[in-house]
């Protein structure tokens, strides 16, 4: 029988460790932590080990997994893993961070005797309810070998991108085409809303067209509906576009329609809404041309 942990049982943590649970069986223990009491409530519904402290957790998994929302929080959780848990732990980010950080942070697990693999996600709650993530890893192949069969029970595509890094590279290549693709989005929906067009008919008329993507399905109609409640926050995207101006920054390039990305973003944040789902980009647009797209 397996032990596997799991920190943070969030929007994305829930999801991911129901699969793990539903498509583990008998085989598979899953222990999770979360601070709050109805988060862990959760787990144990489903069939998980809740725990109260993460000490509990780190004594008994041998592979550990979270998807934290900051850079911070990752090198802190990391660096408490490879103090309190046992040597020969293998631990997974699954959360978007910045590739400098975790290759950092890689070289300080090895040499404590610990795997590090960063395995971010694309797909959002739908994905981590439904188990079928997009999930892109960096790391010792031999570790991504064996760590395949968990991720494989969260996603349904899952691909090994290289050494170190790698996996949150391709996430930040990933969100930068899903931010540009939210502000495009925008734009198109407040000029037709603008010029006189019934939003909900070009969303018929369009999605089956060269412009329908995962984007538009997903987040038009919690537009539409004015439904803004987080599925997939802004804050944590946000967060994406730094690491993608960084990694810009590092390789001496500029990103200009990153830039418009991270413009539109820092507007969000001054108006109050940057915990609010991504599909709440359109506020910027609706400011600027004085409409609803409703």
């Amino acid at each position: 029988m397996k032990n596997i942990g799991y920190l943070g049982l969030g929007i994305m943590g829930t999801g991911m460790t129901y699969n793990l649970i539903k498509k583990g069986g008998s085989d598979l223990t899953v222990w999770g932590y979360d601070p709050v009491p109805a988060a862990r409530d959760r787990l144990t519904a489903n069939g998980g080990k809740a725990v109260e402290n993460a000490d509990e957790l780190y004594k008994n998994c041998d592979v550990i997994f979270f998807c934290l929302p900051t850079n911070a929080l990752v090198r802190a959780t990391v660096l408490e893993i490879t103090e309190k848990a046992k040597p020969g732990t293998t631990i997974v980010d699954m959360g978007a961070s910045s590739p400098y950080v975790i290759q950092e942070l890689y070289k300080i697990a090895k040499e404590r005797g610990f795997d590090l693999l960063d395995a971010p996600v694309s797909g959002g709650q739908t994905g981590a309810d439904d188990g079928t993530l997009v999930i892109m890893c960096g790391g010792d192949k031999e570790v991504f070998d064996r760590v395949l069969p968990y991720l494989e029970m969260m996603g349904k595509t899952v691909t090994y991108m290289g050494g170190s890094g790698a996996g949150d590279m391709s996430k930040v290549a990933n969100n930068m085409m899903v931010g540009i693709h939210l502000c495009a989005m925008g734009e198109a929906y407040a000029l037709a809303v603008k010029a006189g067009l019934d939003p909900k008919v070009l969303f018929d008329a369009i999605k089956g067209g060269f412009a329908q993507s995962a984007v538009m399905d997903l987040k038009v109609p919690k537009v539409l509906s004015r439904d803004f409640t987080a599925s997939a926050r802004i804050a944590v995207h946000y967060k994406d576009i730094h690491n993608a101006m960084d990694m810009a920054k590092a390789l001496d390039i500029d990103l200009p329609m990153t830039k418009i990305v991270e413009e539109q973003m820092d507007w969000i944040n001054d108006h109050g809404m940057i915990d609010e789902d991504q599909a709440s980009m359109v506020k910027y647009y609706e400011d600027l041309y004085g409409v609803t797209i409703e």
